[in-house]
């Protein structure tokens, strides 16, 4: 790209709001291949499409992840959830199985298996789009379908780390989104109904038939969601606690299933 591409780059995403113009003109000039192709992702991104869908990727928690428009885009925040599920597999031995449920585009799996490489992966999600994104980004065990019915059967009792980044924002709560997220992204990857915590309690409900004796649930919540998601983690039968971390602004409810008498965890 010429001195002149990058100008005018950084002159349109100026006038079209964008407050990181600079650094975003530059991700934009490295990911073109001409000056009119710079010139077509320059009018996406003007248009609100949010960056990481315009060049395809998303650096998250020390990898890079392939995206699709329409898919998720992995939130900073979130590697609360990586460094928490590989810290519980360290535990193992670098071991276990690891379930990304609600995938999306598969980046918290994506970052644990490269922290964790000795895990098994799978994920799932109801999206068909996402489900193909995240297969770019995983390979083939990424299923599609509600939840656990997307699932082999075969890891009933067998799931070491569950990650269920479930869309949590109350409905009410959407309109006052980001429009990159509202008009970019699929509502169902952020809607949560009525207090945002719909999915999470479906989950939830259905955890302990998936974990294995000592498996641990990890989902991302709000500060205020953090009584009533602890109420319906310890209301399914599993241990309650919370993490967070004040640099990322972000907060998980965990939920651990008991061990069995005579039998011992992975951990």
């Amino acid at each position: 790209m010429t001195v002149t591409d990058l100008t005018e780059t950084i002159i349109r995403l100026r006038a079209a709001g964008c407050v990181f113009a600079e650094d975003e003109a530059a991700v934009l000039s490295a990911a073109a291949t001409d000056s009119a192709h710079l010139r077509t992702l320059v009018d996406r991104r003007a248009l609100g499409e949010p960056l990481e869908q315009v060049v395809g990727f998303a650096d998250f928690c020390g990898v890079r992840v392939r995206l699709r428009p329409g898919v998720f885009v992995p939130r900073v925040r979130s590697e609360l959830l990586v460094r928490t599920a590989v810290a519980e597999i360290d535990g193992a031995g670098n071991a276990g199985t690891v379930v990304d449920l609600c995938c999306g585009s598969g980046a918290l799996g994506l970052a644990v298996r490269e922290k964790a490489p000795a895990i098994r992966l799978l994920a799932a999600d109801s999206d068909s789009v996402a489900v193909a994104c995240a297969r770019d980004n995983l390979g083939r065990d990424v299923f599609q379908g509600d939840l656990f019915a997307a699932l082999p059967d075969a890891l009933r009792g067998r799931v070491d780390v569950l990650l269920a980044n479930v869309p949590y924002v109350a409905t009410e709560h959407i309109p006052l989104l980001p429009a990159e997220a509202r008009l970019h992204e699929p509502r169902t990857a952020l809607d949560g109904g009525p207090d945002g915590l719909d999915v999470f309690r479906a989950v939830v409900a259905g955890a302990a038939e998936w974990l294995a004796p000592g498996g641990l649930l990890l989902s991302e919540i709000t500060e205020a969601q953090t009584g009533p998601a602890l109420a319906a983690v310890r209301a399914a039968g599993l241990v309650a606690a919370v993490v967070e971390d004040e640099d990322l602004d972000a907060r998980a409810v965990t939920g651990r299933r008991r061990e069995l008498p005579g039998v011992t965890a992975l951990r």
